[in-house]
C-alpha cells in the first residue's frame, strides 16, 4: 500500500497559474502541495515567454549595433563591425530564467507550500499518485498548461525544431524556415533574422497574424519585407528532406515547391495539455480539447478546478494568474467570481502589437453602434525620439454614452501600454475621462489621449 499524505489543496502544475494558485492559498493559510514535474515557472518562465523576449532584446541589441557598423547614421554614432557570441547570449538568457524560478520556489516555500518535483498521476478527484506515494485532497487543481501542436510530417528531432530548441541555440543557421505566421512563429523568426539568419516563413493562412486584424498587422508585414523575410501566404508544408536540406509546400492551386533550408522551425499553435497524468478517469465535460469551466474555473467535478492554458483560449500567463489567485480565495470561503471585461493580449514582433477589448469589426459584430479613432505615431514626438513613426493608438467607444469598449495599438513598445488599456476598459471609463487627463510629454501614452480627443472630434496634433 503506497505510504498516504494529506492536503486541503493539491496543485497539479508549477506554471503560472500554478504557482500563483499555491503562493496565495498559503497565505490564505490552506494547508497545499504543488507538483511540478519539470521546472517551476512552467512554459512561460523556462521556455516561452520571458526566455524568448531575453533573445528578442539580444537580437534586437546585436541588429541596431549592425545598423550603426560602418554606415552613416543619422544619430551619429559609428560602430565597428560586432560579433555574436550565442553561447554567452543563451547563458545570459537562462541566467534571468534561473533568478526568476528561483524566486518562485523561494516564495512558495516562504508560504508554507510543499513542493513536490515529480509526474503526478490522477486516481480519482480526491487523490494523486506521485513518486510512489499517494496524496489525498479536498481540492483538486489543474494547471497542467499546453504543449506545442506537432506536424506529423515534420516530427521534431534534428534539424526539425520546435519553440524550445529555438530558445536554446548552439548556432545560428545560416537559412531558417518557420511554418507558421501566428506571434511565436514571427516573433522568434525576427529575431533570428536580427541575429543574422536569412528567414522564411510558410503560412497556411492568407496572412500573417490572422487572429488580429489587417490594419494592426500591415506594419509587421512591412517590417518583415524591410528585413528582407520572405513569407509564403497560403502554402502547406508537406515535409523535410533531411539528406538534401529541403522542405517541400504546396499551394492553394496545388503547385508544389522546395525550399533549402538548414533548420525548420514548426510553430503552428499550441494544445491544452490533457494528456500523460490519467485526466480521463475524471470523465470532465470538456470544451473541445481543453477542459470545460464555469466562471468560477470549477470543472463538472465538485472541487476540481482547472485554470490556464488547459482550460483553452485565450492561452496568456496572466490570464492564468488571475484565475489561480481566484481560485485560492474561492477555497478559502470568499465570494469570486472569473469575469474580466477584457484581457490584453500582447506580440512581441516588430513592431508590437496589443489588443485590449473589441475591435471596430467585433463591436460591429456584437451588434453594438461604435465610433473609432486612431492616432499615428507619426506625430508623436517620442516616437520620432526612438527613431520609429510606424503605428498607431486605437479606440473603440460606444457611439451613444462614449463608454470606450476596446484599445488596439501597433508600434515600437505599445506593449507597455497594455496596462492603462485594460484599466480604462475595467474602470467603465469613457472617452471624456481619457481625454481630460493630463498624460505626461514627451512619451507614447500621448498617444492614447490624442486618440480618445480624436474621437470627440478635436485631436490636437494631428
Amino acid at each position: 500500500m503506497l505510504p498516504t499524505q494529506h492536503t486541503t489543496l493539491l496543485i497539479i502544475g508549477g506554471g503560472p497559474g500554478g504557482y500563483v494558485a499555491a503562493i496565495r492559498a498559503g497565505q490564505l493559510g490552506i494547508p497545499t502541495v504543488l507538483i511540478e514535474g519539470q521546472s517551476l515557472g512552467g512554459t512561460c518562465l523556462n521556455v516561452g515567454c520571458i526566455p524568448s523576449k531575453a533573445l528578442i532584446h539580444v537580437a534586437e541589441q546585436f541588429h541596431t549595433t549592425q545598423r550603426y557598423s560602418g554606415n552613416s547614421s543619422p544619430l551619429g554614432i559609428k560602430t565597428a563591425a560586432p560579433s555574436l557570441d550565442i553561447a554567452q547570449s543563451v547563458q545570459w538568457k537562462n541566467g534571468i530564467v534561473d533568478r526568476l524560478t528561483t524566486g518562485v520556489g523561494a516564495l512558495l516555500k516562504k508560504h508554507g507550500v510543499k513542493v513536490i518535483h515529480g509526474w503526478a498521476t490522477i486516481l480519482d478527484g480526491k487523490a494523486v499518485e506521485v513518486d510512489g506515494q499517494r496524496i489525498e485532497c479536498e481540492h483538486l487543481l489543474l494547471a497542467t498548461g499546453s504543449t506545442s501542436v506537432e506536424l506529423a510530417m515534420l516530427p521534431i528531432g534534428g534539424a526539425i525544431i520546435s519553440s524550445t530548441e529555438a530558445l536554446n541555440p548552439d548556432a545560428i543557421p545560416k537559412r531558417l524556415t518557420v511554418v507558421g505566421a501566428g506571434y511565436i512563429g514571427l516573433e522568434l523568426g525576427i529575431a533570428y533574422r536580427k541575429l543574422g539568419a536569412e528567414v522564411t516563413v510558410v503560412e497556411a493562412r492568407e496572412r500573417i497574424l490572422p487572429t488580429y486584424d489587417m490594419e494592426l498587422t500591415q506594419p509587421v508585414a512591412e517590417s518583415l519585407k524591410a528585413l528582407g523575410i520572405t513569407v509564403y501566404l497560403e502554402h502547406s508544408v508537406e515535409g523535410f528532406q533531411a539528406s538534401t536540406r529541403t522542405l517541400s509546400m504546396r499551394n492553394r492551386q496545388g503547385e508544389s515547391q522546395t525550399l533549402e533550408t538548414d533548420q525548420v522551425l514548426v510553430a503552428v499553435g499550441r494544445r491544452p495539455r490533457t494528456r500523460g497524468f490519467n485526466l480521463e478517469t475524471l470523465a470532465l465535460t470538456m470544451n473541445g480539447a481543453a477542459i470545460g469551466v464555469d466562471s468560477r474555473c470549477q470543472t463538472s467535478m465538485r472541487n476540481v478546478w482547472a485554470i490556464g492554458d488547459v482550460t483553452g483560449e485565450p492561452m496568456l500567463a496572466h490570464r492564468a494568474m488571475a484565475q489561480g489567485e481566484m481560485v485560492a480565495e474561492i477555497i478559502a470561503g470568499k465570494h469570486r467570481e472569473f469575469s474580466p471585461v477584457a484581457i490584453a493580449a500582447v506580440c512581441f514582433t516588430d513592431p508590437e502589437i496589443v489588443v485590449v477589448g473589441k475591435t471596430p469589426t467585433e463591436a460591429q459584430a456584437a451588434g453594438l453602434d461604435c465610433l473609432s479613432a486612431s492616432f499615428p505615431f507619426a506625430a508623436n514626438g517620442r516616437a520620432m525620439s526612438l527613431e520609429s513613426k510606424t503605428g498607431f493608438v486605437r479606440v473603440v467607444a460606444r457611439r451613444d454614452n462614449h463608454l470606450i469598449v476596446g484599445w488596439q495599438a501597433v508600434g515600437v513598445g505599445v506593449s507597455e501600454l497594455s496596462t492603462a488599456f485594460g484599466q480604462s476598459l475595467e474602470m467603465g471609463a469613457c472617452l471624456e475621462d481619457i481625454a481630460g487627463t493630463i498624460h505626461a510629454h514627451p512619451t507614447l501614452g500621448e498617444a492614447v489621449q490624442e486618440a480618445a480627443l480624436r474621437a470627440l472630434g478635436h485631436a490636437l496634433h494631428v
